[in-house]
């Protein structure tokens, strides 16, 4: 019986390890419009995923938190005239990868 109680607690600890679902999102698909209607929280973590990879890309090893924000902006320009473009399109024209 006490076997059976031990075995029953420890399959309920290992329930909730098992709900955690993963989400699978392909960066390179999103396009502008989704890009625009972001929260600020997403939008946020989205820029600075995309900041990241593009420096890496172009072999950049440090980070200018003003130049950031000012392509933040330059490209959240670009997506307002272009919603059905992917928003790594839209970098790939502006810093000339392609």
């Amino acid at each position: 019986m006490r076997f059976r109680v031990i075995s029953l607690t420890f399959a309920i600890l290992l329930l909730p390890v098992d709900a955690n679902a993963q989400i699978t999102i392909d960066m390179a698909n999103i396009k502008c419009d989704q890009y625009l209607a972001m929260s600020p929280a997403q939008s946020r973590d989205f820029s600075a995923w995309m900041s990241g990879w593009f420096s890496y890309q172009l072999g950049k090893t440090s980070i200018d938190l003003l130049t950031h924000q000012k392509n933040v902006s330059n490209v959240k320009a670009w997506c307002q005239y272009h919603p059905q473009e992917t928003v790594m399109s839209g970098l790939k024209n502006a810093t000339g990868q392609q």
